[in-house]
């Protein structure tokens, strides 16, 4: 009989970047399954076999699950799934693991990709949230680190510009965020860095900010590339992308790689469209097709590039994206709402707490902070829309 062992997120999602050869067995209730799920890169068998239905029945629950695989077990908080791994050990299963933390270690992972090369004057990192299709950035010169749309998991972020010789000195938001728990409030407690926002979307904000502005030109370190803020509304009316060195403009929750960001989350849908629109026709019209865009989230994994990277050049960008091919404001503000479906309703008290105004215990904050984002205008809407279907019914 094999020993059930415990694995890590990290461990897991190199597995399911690679050729997994196991079973992932996940023993949530069929609700929270199908809500929120594992995702990687690769396809992998995926099973879902309540906690409870080993309980009322072990031998037909493990009739089930394929002899003779790997298996490894996903839980909500750890306890199920280190139960049902020492059921399958006892029925004769050899290798069984269990995932440390249960699924809120999913969620709250970061993987550092590097996004500039290896010989780069400066290092530019996309900071991939596979649990929530979020993505953040750590752009590091010399000493100085400057973190934007930091997850909550800061330890990540001071962890690894520690390990680069860096200490983060100012984190940026590209908006107040509505689908996670942003963490620059607590990286700011923790580093004493410097909070970076647009104003408009932090008026009354319960924590000590540096409010950004238009064209402003910020370096990053002694000799690092400079940070130029563009103000980008539409997602939101604070919604800011930010420019390093000519090069990475990242984009937040306003431009992705297949759409833009939904602007129905404020509740000025009508409003807000024509701030997008507007900001995709017109704000962003002078940055160069060769700029690489880096959004705060993607849709699925179809999206990253052979590195692992969900990036792309902007003349690319425009010529796939949904969103540029809409030709007029009417048109987009129909797109938008075809294209949408309910916010979740954690949505409006997570806002308050990345405002400061609400503050939450941790274990709350994981069940607020969990779960895949919802801020596409499409993909999570009508499905089948593209810019070439669009055009031929122009």
């Amino acid at each position: 009989m094999g020993t059930p062992f415990s694995y890590t997120a990290v461990e897991l999602f190199d597995w399911i970047s690679g050729k997994p050869d196991f079973i992932l067995l996940d023993v949530r209730n069929e609700k929270e399954f199908a809500n929120w799920s594992v995702e990687g890169p690769a396809l992998f068998p995926y099973l879902n076999i309540p906690y409870f239905n080993f309980i009322e029945d072990v031998e037909e629950s493990v009739a089930v699950i394929p002899p003779g695989e790997k298996i490894r077990i996903v839980c909500s908080k750890e306890g199920s799934a280190k139960y049902v791994s020492e059921q399958l050990a006892a029925h004769g299963f050899e290798d069984v693991g269990y995932l440390a933390g249960g699924i809120v270690s999913w969620g709250n992972v970061v993987i550092p990709r590097l996004v500039t090369q290896e010989d780069a004057p400066y290092s530019l990192y996309q900071m991939i949230r596979p649990g929530k299709a979020a993505c953040g950035y750590l752009l590091i010169s010399g000493k100085e680190a400057m973190a934007f749309d930091p997850s909550r998991n800061v330890a990540s972020y001071i962890d690894f510009a520690k390990e680069k010789g860096a200490q983060i000195i100012k984190t940026f938001e590209t908006h107040r965020q509505a689908d996670y728990i942003s963490g620059s409030i607590m990286l700011a407690k923790k580093t004493g860095a410097t909070i970076m926002v647009k104003k408009e979307d932090f008026v009354g904000a319960d924590f000590d900010f540096v409010a950004v502005e238009n064209n402003q030109v910020i370096p990053c370190g002694t000799d690092g590339p400079e940070v130029k803020v563009i103000h980008t509304p539409g997602h939101t009316m604070g919604s800011t992308s930010y420019l390093i060195d000519g090069k990475y403009f990242l984009t937040g929750d306003t431009i992705f790689i297949n759409t833009a960001g939904r602007p129905d989350l404020g509740g000025k849908s009508e409003e807000w469209s024509r701030h997008l629109y507007l900001t995709l026709t017109l704000r962003v019209r002078d940055i160069p097709d060769d700029v690489f865009i880096l959004p705060g989230h993607y849709t699925t994994w179809d999206e990253a590039n052979e590195d692992g990277l969900f990036m792309d050049t902007l003349g690319n960008i425009r010529k796939h994206n949904i969103a540029f091919h809409i030709p007029t404001e009417l048109k987009f503000a129909e797109f938008i709402a075809a294209n949408l479906r309910p916010q979740p309703g954690v949505y409006a008290h997570i806002r308050r707490v990345n405002g400061g105004w609400l503050l939450v215990e941790e274990e709350e904050a994981d069940i607020m902070d969990l779960g895949k984002n919802e801020c596409g205008a499409s993909n999570y809407g009508q499905v089948g829309i593209s810019a070439e279907s669009n055009r031929q019914e122009d």
